[in-house]
């Protein structure tokens, strides 16, 4: 009976302890995440294969510029991957295609080298507790803030870590 138990420990006793390691991490520290589309062009490519960490949002907040993944607004079955351009408390306008961030009546024009068409359309936006304005890099090209409204904090799966394929373009975010 005890050589029994040690060779199904033997065959079993590894796949478990993987599963043991394997499935907290993959649920509450680190996600893969398959890029559709080209939202996200040119930070990112249609089927790049990205890792999302989710960790940290947990203990911090998100700051503009993180490029994150999230269950659709419209269709929770879905995850888009778009930038936060607003945090929570400010306003935003968008004027040809220049973003101004409004908080305590301060007025700041951010710089975004990672995009490469401006988004030509005017608006403006309120961002309340518990929201984030999130564009796409590719503007005229991405369902975003701009169709759909703010994104709750409670759709954010985690934020972008790693791309990890294609090999050749690896970059940490």
């Amino acid at each position: 009976m005890k050589f029994f138990l040690k060779k199904i420990w033997d065959y079993f006793g590894v796949f478990i302890i993987a599963i043991i390691v394997v499935l907290p991490i993959r649920y509450f520290i680190v996600q893969p995440f398959l890029v559709k589309g080209e939202s996200m062009f040119p930070t990112f490519n249609n089927l790049d294969y990205l890792f999302i960490e989710k960790i940290s949002y947990y203990f911090s907040s998100f700051k503009r510029g993180d490029v994150i993944v999230f269950r659709s607004p419209i269709n929770e079955s879905e995850f888009f991957i778009k930038r936060i351009i607003g945090l929570p408390g400010e306003k935003i306008e968008i004027n040809k295609g220049k973003i101004i961030i409004i908080k305590d009546n301060k007025k700041i024009e951010i710089e975004e080298p990672y995009i490469n068409d401006l988004l030509n359309k005017n608006l403006k936006a309120i961002i309340n507790n518990n929201e984030y304005f999130v564009l796409g890099d590719n503007r005229n090209k991405s369902f975003d803030s701009e169709e759909w409204g703010n994104l709750k904090k409670d759709k954010i799966i985690g934020k972008v870590f790693v791309r990890v394929w294609p090999f050749r373009s690896i970059t940490k975010d």
